[in-house]
Parts: structure tokens; sequence; C-alpha cells
């Protein structure tokens, strides 16, 4: 393929996108701390840049415009209580704005009622699983193992199996030196489909965080049912490094593999370190000498098929 038609195919390429969020600050404000109640310390700086902004299907539109989604998942924003008072809010968008195709909710896995929420989840047609963020603290590397809501909690673990018996998806988002948990997990629960957020998160950009960040990952590849989203690049003070990210988005589909892999844009949260055509544009670079079949997939058809996408 000349330089000429791979510009045309990265240009017109569809994309599933398998990470994004909205939210309604007018309708629901008090639900979302992060957004509507108090600008929060984050790991891109702060959540002040987005707050007291609504996020729904024509702010999406407009901000992807120069690239061809065509579908997309939705993933729990940080509604606070009542875990399917969100995913109701979703049928109604839905319904409404054609958006977003499916979606993850939020459940908390060692809670008593984590069941009865799964259950009340899955009668949602769209909803796909969840997601949840089990580490105490994604900032503060070498935290003990065995801490109530992790991983290895025997109580977060009845629920993560819980999830495999609804042939639900359970989407974590921790940081790459919590993955030694999340293979132990894999291992002892293959039925359930898993899914690493963030590219693992990997903010040390040393040579020596990103050996740790790399040997951390390669413990998910033995695991067939485990995926990963190359997202969530950015940096304080809100930086989005194109060169680096390339870097590291060709290393982690060179340990998992382009069939288990997809690029996601976290939006709007990725906003705060770059414009959606910035980052989207930066994933067709880093990935453009591969060949069509694994570009499409990790754009488009590995998400579409995972999640079930219509």
């Amino acid at each position: 393929m000349n330089e000429a038609d791979l510009d045309a195919f990265l240009r017109d390429l569809p994309i599933v996108d398998p990470h994004q969020h909205f939210w309604d600050l007018k309708a629901h404000g008090p639900r979302y701390p992060h957004w509507a109640v108090k600008p929060a310390p984050f790991r891109y700086g702060s959540t002040a840049p987005l707050f007291g902004r609504d996020y729904l299907p024509a702010d999406y539109r407009r901000d992807t415009a120069g690239h061809n989604v065509v579908a997309t998942v939705h993933v729990q924003a940080g509604w606070a209580g009542d875990p399917l008072g969100e995913a109701r809010w979703l049928a109604t968008l839905r319904k409404a704005e054609g958006l977003p195709s499916v979606a993850l909710g939020g459940a908390v896995l060692h809670a008593p009622d984590a069941e009865a929420v799964l259950d009340g989840l899955a009668a949602f047609p769209f909803l796909r699983g969840i997601r949840t963020k089990p580490t105490a603290d994604e900032a503060r590397p070498g935290q003990p193992r065995d801490l109530p809501g992790s991983m290895d909690d025997p109580a977060w673990r009845r629920g993560f199996a819980a999830l495999g018996r609804r042939g639900m998806i359970c989407e974590v988002q921790v940081p790459w030196w919590d993955l030694p948990a999340m293979a132990d997990a894999a291992r002892d629960h293959p039925a359930v489909p898993f899914v690493l957020n963030h590219t693992g998160l990997p903010a040390d950009r040393s040579p020596e965080g990103l050996a740790g960040w790399c040997r951390a990952l390669a413990l998910l590849e033995p695991f067939p049912q485990v995926r990963l989203k190359l997202s969530g690049l950015g940096l304080p003070p809100g930086l989005w490094p194109g060169e680096e990210n390339a870097r590291i988005v060709r290393e982690a589909i060179a340990v998992i593999g382009w069939r288990r892999c997809m690029f996601a844009s976290n939006f709007p949260v990725d906003s705060l370190v770059a414009s959606f055509d910035a980052i989207y544009t930066g994933f067709k670079q880093a990935v453009r000498d591969m060949p069509r079949e694994a570009i499409r997939a990790l754009f488009h058809d590995n998400a579409r098929e995972f999640y079930r996408i219509p």
C-alpha cells in the first residue's frame, strides 16, 4: 500500500470507541462528585477544567467529528450511590440519542449486595458488564496485597465469579504494580471476560518505571480472556507526549498481541490532556506500519466483537 492509500485507509477507518463517558450535571449533578460537587486531584493534575460542564452525545459528536466513530461503549462515570440509576438514565439517553451503543455499569464487587446489583444491571440488554477500581490508591505503589476490596479479597473474588456466571465483563482500572493480583484472578476465574483499562497506567516514564510496567503487563499475556484498552496515556500537567505514547502503545501490543488490544478515547476525561483528534491521530500514526487487518482490529473489530455490538 502506498502512502496515499494508507492515509486514505486511516482517514476512513471505522472506529468503535470502547471507553467514553456521558454525564448530565443539570439533571444529576449530586451523583457526580468529581464533576459537579468539588474539583478533585487527578492523575493529570485536576478535574477542574471539566468541572460543572455537562458532557452529552452532541458534545461527543462534536469532539469526534474528524474521525469515523461508528459505535461506543459507555463506561460508568463515577455515579455515586444507586448503582442502577446510571443504567436507567443511559437507557433513556440511548433511546433519544442513539448513543452509547452499549455500556458498562458500576458495582462494588465485595459488597454484600453485589449479586443483587449485578442481577439488576443484567436486566438492561445494552449492559455488558461493569467497571471497578479495586486499588486503594492508584498513585502510591508498594501497597500490601490482600487489602479489603482488593482483587485478592475473598469477597471481591465472589463478586468477580458472579460476573462469570452471568456472562458479564469485568473491567478494572488499576496501576501496573497491581497486575500480579489481576493475573491471579484471571488464572483462578478463566470464565470471566477481563479488561485492563488505560494501558495499566504507565505514569512513571523513567526507564525503571517503564521496565516494571512491561514486566507486569506480561503477567496478563497467558490468559486469553484478558483484553487491554490502549488509553489513558496523559501525564500531568495536561500533557499527551505523542512519540513517547506511540512507543508505549507498540510495546503493549507486542506484549499482549493485537487481537487482544483496543484503542479507546476516555473522553471527555482525556480532553484534559489533548483533543480527540490529537489522540486518535497519534494512535493511527503509532500503528501505521502494521498490517491493515491488525489496524482495523485495534480500532474496530476487536471491540465490536468483544462487546457484542450489533
